[in-house]
């Protein structure tokens, strides 16, 4: 298989912790979705990450290949991303669109188009210096989720319930992708932290902790597991 994928994009580093999580091997590839290869647009029309080829066969969109990966290897996994019980199954699901919907327009998407995409485009295709605007908005609103992703883990063992679900993996892929830029202010809520230091800790999150930005050091935490 192959996934067309960028190192930050929050939907591509989702796809990749299931892929880590099952032991799928893949081969990646990098796509500038800004350059809109028509090679690419072939694949997905919608010219965005991720795009998984399986075969002849392309699934497109971190949602779509999520249930394609719990359809085809999940179901037969010891370690299942997705509960079994429908109303469990329905509150993994809920808590997978609040951080791919709400989250990305709210946090992950401003911040990582500010300060890292804009770096590699001319001034004609959107590049440019980062709108101050945007990132202070980010960060104010970035505050609410974190709170929100403490709140739901003091009652529970993991973000939808009992086991580790595709749930925590969303909401670390996002979170990720802004932790590299130092913009989660982690010492706001203790008990989320301590979530995301146990999803960090995971061997399936290793590859994502050691890809870095050119001309863009991640912040000193971002591979700290004991941060």
């Amino acid at each position: 298989m192959q996934l067309f994928h960028h190192p930050f994009c929050p939907h591509s580093r989702f796809v990749r912790l299931i892929l880590g999580e099952y032991g799928i091997g893949t081969d990646l590839i990098e796509e500038n979705v800004l350059a809109r290869r028509p090679e690419f647009l072939e694949l997905n029309p919608a010219g965005a990450t991720p795009v998984l080829v399986d075969g002849g066969f392309a699934a497109c969109g971190a949602l779509v290949i999520a249930e394609y990966i719990d359809e085809t290897s999940g179901q037969a996994a010891a370690n299942r991303l997705m509960p079994v019980d429908p109303k469990s199954r329905a509150e993994a699901r809920r808590l997978v669109i609040w951080f791919h919907e709400k989250f990305f327009a709210e946090v992950s998407e401003p911040l990582v188009r500010e300060k890292i995409l804009k770096r590699r485009l001319p001034k004609a295709q959107g590049g440019g210096s980062p709108d101050s605007a945007a990132i202070h908005a980010a960060r104010a609103n970035i505050r609410y989720h974190l709170k929100y992703t403490g709140w739901l883990m003091k009652a529970r063992n993991w973000l939808a319930g009992d086991k580790l679900t595709y749930a925590d993996l969303a909401a670390a892929a996002h979170l990720s992708s802004v932790d590299y830029l130092g913009d989660v202010p982690w010492n706001e809520d203790e008990t989320a932290k301590n979530w995301y230091a146990r999803v960090k800790s995971r061997p399936s999150f290793r590859p994502l902790l050691a890809e870095t930005v050119a001309g863009l050091p991640a912040a000193p935490s971002y591979a700290d597991l004991d941060f």
